[in-house]
Protein backbone atom coordinates (compact mmCIF):
# COMPACT_ATOMS: atom_id res chain seq x y z
CA UNK A 1 0.00 0.00 0.00
CA UNK A 2 1.39 3.34 -0.55
CA UNK A 3 1.55 6.58 1.09
CA UNK A 4 -2.29 8.16 0.99
CA UNK A 5 -2.46 10.45 -1.86
CA UNK A 6 -3.41 13.07 0.16
CA UNK A 7 -0.52 13.43 2.17
CA UNK A 8 1.06 16.71 1.95
CA UNK A 9 4.51 17.68 2.83
CA UNK A 10 6.09 20.10 4.63
CA UNK A 11 6.15 24.18 3.65
CA UNK A 12 9.70 24.98 3.01
CA UNK A 13 9.12 28.35 5.19
CA UNK A 14 9.15 28.55 8.66
CA UNK A 15 5.88 28.46 10.90
CA UNK A 16 5.66 31.22 13.65
CA UNK A 17 5.81 28.42 16.79
CA UNK A 18 7.69 28.27 19.93
CA UNK A 19 10.84 26.84 18.36
CA UNK A 20 11.03 30.23 16.23
CA UNK A 21 10.26 32.52 19.89
CA UNK A 22 13.13 30.43 21.20
CA UNK A 23 15.24 31.36 18.51
CA UNK A 24 14.66 35.02 18.56
CA UNK A 25 14.83 35.13 22.45
CA UNK A 26 18.28 33.73 22.54
CA UNK A 27 19.50 36.55 20.31
CA UNK A 28 18.01 39.26 22.22
CA UNK A 29 16.57 38.73 25.93
CA UNK A 30 19.00 35.71 26.90
CA UNK A 31 21.85 36.76 25.11
CA UNK A 32 24.48 38.19 27.90
CA UNK A 33 25.68 40.38 24.63
CA UNK A 34 22.13 42.01 24.60
CA UNK A 35 21.38 41.61 28.51
CA UNK A 36 24.74 43.25 30.01
CA UNK A 37 23.64 46.84 27.80
CA UNK A 38 20.51 46.96 30.35
CA UNK A 39 21.99 47.68 33.44
CA UNK A 40 24.85 49.52 31.83
CA UNK A 41 22.23 52.08 30.14
CA UNK A 42 20.50 52.68 33.54
CA UNK A 43 23.89 53.58 35.10
CA UNK A 44 24.40 55.76 32.50
CA UNK A 45 21.38 57.45 33.32
CA UNK A 46 22.57 58.13 36.84
CA UNK A 47 21.09 55.63 38.84
CA UNK A 48 22.90 54.21 41.61
CA UNK A 49 24.28 50.06 41.39
CA UNK A 50 22.63 49.13 44.21
CA UNK A 51 19.15 51.02 42.44
CA UNK A 52 16.74 47.55 42.13
CA UNK A 53 16.69 49.08 38.23
CA UNK A 54 19.93 48.78 38.27
CA UNK A 55 20.75 46.08 40.62
CA UNK A 56 18.33 43.29 39.04
CA UNK A 57 19.62 43.61 35.29
CA UNK A 58 22.30 43.08 36.48
CA UNK A 59 21.60 39.82 38.32
CA UNK A 60 19.30 38.73 35.38
CA UNK A 61 22.83 39.02 33.45
CA UNK A 62 24.57 36.84 35.49
CA UNK A 63 21.85 34.56 35.44
CA UNK A 64 22.40 34.86 31.60
CA UNK A 65 26.04 34.67 31.21
CA UNK A 66 26.33 31.01 34.05
CA UNK A 67 23.58 29.58 31.32
CA UNK A 68 26.26 30.45 28.31
CA UNK A 69 29.02 29.87 30.25
CA UNK A 70 28.00 26.31 30.93
CA UNK A 71 27.74 25.67 27.35
CA UNK A 72 30.93 27.11 26.57
CA UNK A 73 32.10 24.33 29.14
CA UNK A 74 29.91 21.73 27.66
CA UNK A 75 32.06 22.79 24.39
CA UNK A 76 35.20 22.89 25.61
CA UNK A 77 34.40 19.26 26.22
CA UNK A 78 33.26 18.32 23.20
CA UNK A 79 35.93 19.41 21.33
CA UNK A 80 37.96 17.49 23.74
CA UNK A 81 39.68 20.50 26.15
CA UNK A 82 40.66 22.53 23.45
CA UNK A 83 38.12 25.48 22.89
CA UNK A 84 39.70 27.93 20.41
CA UNK A 85 41.67 24.86 18.18
CA UNK A 86 38.76 22.88 17.03
CA UNK A 87 39.26 19.95 14.61
CA UNK A 88 40.30 20.74 11.53
CA UNK A 89 37.31 21.40 9.16
CA UNK A 90 35.93 18.52 8.07
CA UNK A 91 36.74 17.01 4.53
CA UNK A 92 33.71 16.45 3.12
CA UNK A 93 34.60 14.83 -0.14
CA UNK A 94 36.66 12.10 1.95
CA UNK A 95 33.71 10.64 4.01
CA UNK A 96 31.84 7.71 3.17
CA UNK A 97 28.87 8.04 5.18
CA UNK A 98 26.28 5.20 5.38
CA UNK A 99 22.46 5.60 5.62
CA UNK A 100 19.94 3.37 6.37
CA UNK A 101 16.31 3.76 5.51
CA UNK A 102 17.60 6.41 2.67
CA UNK A 103 15.09 5.29 0.43
CA UNK A 104 12.14 7.72 1.50
CA UNK A 105 11.61 10.64 4.25
CA UNK A 106 14.28 11.96 6.02
CA UNK A 107 16.92 9.37 5.19
CA UNK A 108 16.34 10.25 0.97
CA UNK A 109 16.55 13.76 1.82
CA UNK A 110 19.81 13.67 4.21
CA UNK A 111 21.02 10.99 0.94
CA UNK A 112 20.91 13.38 -1.59
CA UNK A 113 21.98 16.85 0.63
CA UNK A 114 25.25 15.53 1.30
CA UNK A 115 25.63 13.86 -2.27
CA UNK A 116 25.27 17.76 -3.17
CA UNK A 117 28.24 18.10 -1.26
CA UNK A 118 30.60 15.65 -2.73
CA UNK A 119 29.79 13.31 -0.05
CA UNK A 120 29.77 9.60 -1.37
CA UNK A 121 27.00 8.11 -0.22
CA UNK A 122 25.47 4.42 0.62
CA UNK A 123 21.66 3.67 1.43
CA UNK A 124 20.88 0.89 2.95
CA UNK A 125 16.92 -0.18 2.21
CA UNK A 126 14.60 -2.22 1.49
CA UNK A 127 13.87 -0.51 -2.08
CA UNK A 128 16.10 1.82 -4.13
CA UNK A 129 16.51 5.23 -3.77
CA UNK A 130 15.09 7.34 -6.77
CA UNK A 131 17.93 9.81 -7.44
CA UNK A 132 20.21 11.71 -9.95
CA UNK A 133 22.87 11.84 -7.71
CA UNK A 134 25.89 9.94 -9.24
CA UNK A 135 27.66 9.13 -5.42
CA UNK A 136 24.56 7.61 -4.11
CA UNK A 137 25.29 3.79 -3.70
CA UNK A 138 21.98 1.46 -3.64
CA UNK A 139 21.84 -1.71 -1.61
CA UNK A 140 19.16 -3.88 -1.11
CA UNK A 141 19.68 -4.64 2.38
CA UNK A 142 16.61 -5.91 5.60
CA UNK A 143 18.44 -4.26 8.49
CA UNK A 144 16.65 -6.20 10.81
CA UNK A 145 18.49 -9.21 9.83
CA UNK A 146 21.68 -9.58 10.62
CA UNK A 147 22.75 -11.71 7.59
CA UNK A 148 21.83 -9.43 5.17
CA UNK A 149 23.84 -6.88 6.62
CA UNK A 150 26.98 -8.17 7.45
CA UNK A 151 27.10 -9.51 4.07
CA UNK A 152 26.35 -6.38 2.64
CA UNK A 153 28.92 -4.48 4.31
CA UNK A 154 31.27 -6.59 3.53
CA UNK A 155 30.72 -5.48 -0.51
CA UNK A 156 30.38 -2.20 0.79
CA UNK A 157 33.86 -2.43 2.55
CA UNK A 158 35.33 -3.64 -0.90
CA UNK A 159 33.78 -1.95 -3.30
CA UNK A 160 33.36 1.66 -2.19
CA UNK A 161 35.32 1.22 1.35
CA UNK A 162 35.23 2.01 4.89
CA UNK A 163 32.53 3.98 5.58
CA UNK A 164 33.53 6.84 7.76
CA UNK A 165 29.80 7.85 9.44
CA UNK A 166 26.63 6.00 10.28
CA UNK A 167 23.58 7.17 10.01
CA UNK A 168 21.23 4.66 11.37
CA UNK A 169 17.80 6.00 10.36
CA UNK A 170 15.61 3.08 9.34
CA UNK A 171 12.15 2.87 11.29
CA UNK A 172 9.03 1.17 11.61
CA UNK A 173 5.60 1.39 13.44
CA UNK A 174 3.03 -1.27 13.59
CA UNK A 175 0.06 1.42 15.70
CA UNK A 176 -1.84 -1.50 17.03
CA UNK A 177 -3.66 -2.14 20.58
CA UNK A 178 -0.52 -4.54 22.58
CA UNK A 179 -2.84 -7.51 22.53
CA UNK A 180 -3.36 -6.84 19.07
CA UNK A 181 -0.12 -6.88 17.87
CA UNK A 182 1.37 -10.16 16.24
CA UNK A 183 4.41 -11.83 17.12
CA UNK A 184 5.61 -11.20 14.13
CA UNK A 185 4.58 -7.76 13.93
CA UNK A 186 6.87 -7.11 17.12
CA UNK A 187 10.03 -9.04 15.99
CA UNK A 188 9.85 -6.39 13.35
CA UNK A 189 9.57 -3.42 15.17
CA UNK A 190 12.42 -4.68 17.26
CA UNK A 191 14.48 -5.90 14.26
CA UNK A 192 14.20 -2.38 12.15
CA UNK A 193 13.95 0.09 14.78
CA UNK A 194 16.53 -1.35 17.51
CA UNK A 195 18.47 -4.69 16.53
CA UNK A 196 19.59 -2.97 13.22
CA UNK A 197 21.64 -0.74 14.96
CA UNK A 198 23.66 -3.31 16.81
CA UNK A 199 23.94 -5.16 13.41
CA UNK A 200 25.18 -1.82 11.42
CA UNK A 201 27.70 -1.24 14.53
CA UNK A 202 28.88 -4.92 14.40
CA UNK A 203 29.45 -4.15 10.65
CA UNK A 204 31.33 -0.93 10.71
CA UNK A 205 32.20 -0.13 13.82
CA UNK A 206 35.43 -2.01 13.90
CA UNK A 207 36.67 -0.08 10.51
CA UNK A 208 36.28 3.03 12.63
CA UNK A 209 37.46 1.95 15.54
CA UNK A 210 40.61 0.62 13.95
CA UNK A 211 41.17 4.50 12.11
CA UNK A 212 40.19 6.27 16.02
CA UNK A 213 38.24 8.58 13.40
CA UNK A 214 33.94 8.24 12.80
CA UNK A 215 30.78 9.51 13.23
CA UNK A 216 27.65 7.66 14.44
CA UNK A 217 23.83 8.81 14.28
CA UNK A 218 21.50 7.57 16.40
CA UNK A 219 17.56 8.35 15.08
CA UNK A 220 15.25 8.36 18.58
CA UNK A 221 12.14 9.39 19.43
CA UNK A 222 10.44 11.50 22.07
CA UNK A 223 8.20 8.27 22.41
CA UNK A 224 11.28 6.60 23.59
CA UNK A 225 10.79 8.59 26.86
CA UNK A 226 6.73 8.55 27.01
CA UNK A 227 4.50 5.78 26.12
CA UNK A 228 0.98 5.84 24.81
CA UNK A 229 -1.74 4.14 22.96
CA UNK A 230 -1.10 1.95 20.34
CA UNK A 231 2.74 2.69 20.13
CA UNK A 232 3.92 0.26 22.83
CA UNK A 233 6.44 -1.62 20.49
CA UNK A 234 7.41 1.57 18.94
CA UNK A 235 8.12 3.65 22.21
CA UNK A 236 10.47 0.47 23.95
CA UNK A 237 12.12 0.36 20.24
CA UNK A 238 13.32 3.88 20.74
CA UNK A 239 13.79 3.99 24.04
CA UNK A 240 16.82 1.13 23.92
CA UNK A 241 18.38 3.37 22.07
CA UNK A 242 19.24 5.55 24.46
CA UNK A 243 21.00 3.79 26.59
CA UNK A 244 22.10 1.92 23.43
CA UNK A 245 24.01 5.31 22.41
CA UNK A 246 25.27 5.81 26.21
CA UNK A 247 26.73 2.56 26.49
CA UNK A 248 28.44 2.95 23.35
CA UNK A 249 29.96 6.48 24.28
CA UNK A 250 31.65 4.71 27.45
CA UNK A 251 32.99 2.16 25.04
CA UNK A 252 34.36 3.91 22.69
CA UNK A 253 36.03 6.36 25.82
CA UNK A 254 36.86 3.90 28.02
CA UNK A 255 37.80 0.73 26.12
CA UNK A 256 38.54 1.53 22.60
CA UNK A 257 40.41 4.95 23.29
CA UNK A 258 38.90 6.41 20.24
CA UNK A 259 37.04 9.82 21.64
CA UNK A 260 37.61 10.94 18.14
CA UNK A 261 34.32 8.45 17.03
CA UNK A 262 31.76 10.79 17.71
CA UNK A 263 28.06 9.87 18.53
CA UNK A 264 25.02 11.79 18.38
CA UNK A 265 21.57 11.07 18.76
CA UNK A 266 18.54 12.61 17.38
CA UNK A 267 15.05 12.53 19.65
CA UNK A 268 12.51 14.11 17.40
CA UNK A 269 8.81 14.40 17.80
CA UNK A 270 6.56 14.55 14.49
CA UNK A 271 8.23 14.35 11.89
CA UNK A 272 5.95 15.43 8.33
CA UNK A 273 6.73 12.49 6.40
CA UNK A 274 4.66 9.54 5.03
CA UNK A 275 5.14 6.92 7.53
CA UNK A 276 3.11 9.20 10.21
CA UNK A 277 0.76 10.78 7.64
CA UNK A 278 -2.09 9.46 8.72
CA UNK A 279 -2.01 10.24 12.47
CA UNK A 280 -4.32 12.70 14.11
CA UNK A 281 -2.84 15.49 15.59
CA UNK A 282 -5.09 18.56 17.58
CA UNK A 283 -5.52 21.70 15.32
CA UNK A 284 -6.20 24.29 17.50
CA UNK A 285 -3.52 27.23 17.15
CA UNK A 286 -2.26 26.65 21.13
CA UNK A 287 -0.91 23.22 20.46
CA UNK A 288 0.46 23.64 17.02
CA UNK A 289 2.30 27.25 18.75
CA UNK A 290 3.79 24.81 21.37
CA UNK A 291 4.09 21.73 19.80
CA UNK A 292 4.86 21.73 15.88
CA UNK A 293 4.90 18.77 13.53
CA UNK A 294 8.68 19.45 11.81
CA UNK A 295 9.63 19.17 8.07
CA UNK A 296 12.04 16.72 7.01
CA UNK A 297 14.28 19.46 5.81
CA UNK A 298 15.22 20.95 9.87
CA UNK A 299 16.24 17.40 10.91
CA UNK A 300 18.30 17.20 8.31
CA UNK A 301 19.78 20.68 8.94
CA UNK A 302 20.66 19.51 12.66
CA UNK A 303 22.11 16.28 11.26
CA UNK A 304 24.30 17.90 9.11
CA UNK A 305 25.61 20.64 11.31
CA UNK A 306 26.17 17.96 13.79
CA UNK A 307 28.37 15.90 11.92
CA UNK A 308 30.21 19.19 10.15
CA UNK A 309 30.77 20.40 14.30
CA UNK A 310 32.51 16.75 14.73
CA UNK A 311 30.71 16.56 17.78
CA UNK A 312 29.23 14.28 19.64
CA UNK A 313 25.36 15.89 20.70
CA UNK A 314 22.03 14.74 22.16
CA UNK A 315 19.78 16.55 19.68
CA UNK A 316 15.85 17.43 20.63
CA UNK A 317 13.34 18.76 17.97
CA UNK A 318 11.36 20.35 18.02
CA UNK A 319 12.13 22.98 21.84
CA UNK A 320 9.16 20.83 23.58
CA UNK A 321 11.18 17.42 23.25
CA UNK A 322 13.28 19.29 25.63
CA UNK A 323 10.97 18.40 28.47
CA UNK A 324 10.64 14.72 26.98
CA UNK A 325 13.14 13.36 29.88
CA UNK A 326 11.33 15.44 32.99
CA UNK A 327 8.16 14.39 31.77
CA UNK A 328 9.15 10.94 33.75
CA UNK A 329 9.62 12.82 36.77
CA UNK A 330 7.04 14.57 37.66
CA UNK A 331 3.44 13.75 39.49
CA UNK A 332 1.31 11.21 37.68
CA UNK A 333 -1.45 13.81 37.65
CA UNK A 334 0.42 16.43 35.84
CA UNK A 335 1.93 13.31 33.71
CA UNK A 336 -1.54 13.20 32.78
CA UNK A 337 -2.73 16.45 31.88
CA UNK A 338 0.62 16.66 29.22
CA UNK A 339 -1.00 13.51 27.67
CA UNK A 340 -4.33 15.25 27.75
CA UNK A 341 -3.21 17.99 26.33
CA UNK A 342 -0.86 16.30 23.87
CA UNK A 343 -3.50 14.34 22.13
CA UNK A 344 -1.25 11.39 22.17
CA UNK A 345 -3.89 8.62 22.79
CA UNK A 346 -6.55 9.26 20.38
CA UNK A 347 -3.81 10.18 17.53
CA UNK A 348 -3.29 6.62 16.25
CA UNK A 349 -6.90 5.88 16.44
CA UNK A 350 -7.82 6.03 12.70
CA UNK A 351 -3.44 4.76 11.67
CA UNK A 352 -2.51 3.15 8.47
CA UNK A 353 0.32 1.20 8.02
CA UNK A 354 2.79 3.03 5.26
CA UNK A 355 4.75 0.51 3.27
CA UNK A 356 6.68 -0.33 0.04
CA UNK A 357 6.86 -3.00 -1.86
CA UNK A 358 10.27 -4.71 -2.22
CA UNK A 359 11.50 -5.87 -6.25
CA UNK A 360 11.66 -9.94 -4.40
CA UNK A 361 9.30 -9.54 -1.94
CA UNK A 362 5.61 -8.67 -1.01
CA UNK A 363 4.92 -5.07 0.56
CA UNK A 364 6.83 -4.30 3.18
CA UNK A 365 6.93 -1.30 5.93
CA UNK A 366 8.15 1.85 4.90
CA UNK A 367 11.73 2.46 6.68
CA UNK A 368 12.40 6.17 6.44
CA UNK A 369 12.51 6.05 9.96
CA UNK A 370 10.76 9.12 11.53
CA UNK A 371 7.87 9.87 13.78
Amino acid sequence: MNAPSSYDPAPIYDSVDIDMAVKVLSQTAFSPFFTCFIPIFYVFQGYEFMDPVVLVPSIYCVAVSAFWLLKWISQLYRNQGSFFFKPEPLDWSEQIVVITGGASGVGELLANTLAVRNVTVVVLDIKPIVTENYNIAYYQCDVSKWEEVEAVSKKIIEEIGQPTMLVNNAGVVQGKLIIDLKPEDIFQTFGVNTLAHFWTLKAFLPGMIKNKIGHIVTMSSIMGFVGCVQMADYSASKAALLTMNESLRYELDKVYGAPGIRTTIVCTGHILTPLFSTIQLPSNPFFKFFAPSIAPVTVVKVIITALDAQQSRTIYLPFYANLSPVVRMIPSYLRDICQMFSGADHSMKNFTKVTARRPDEEDLPVTNGKD
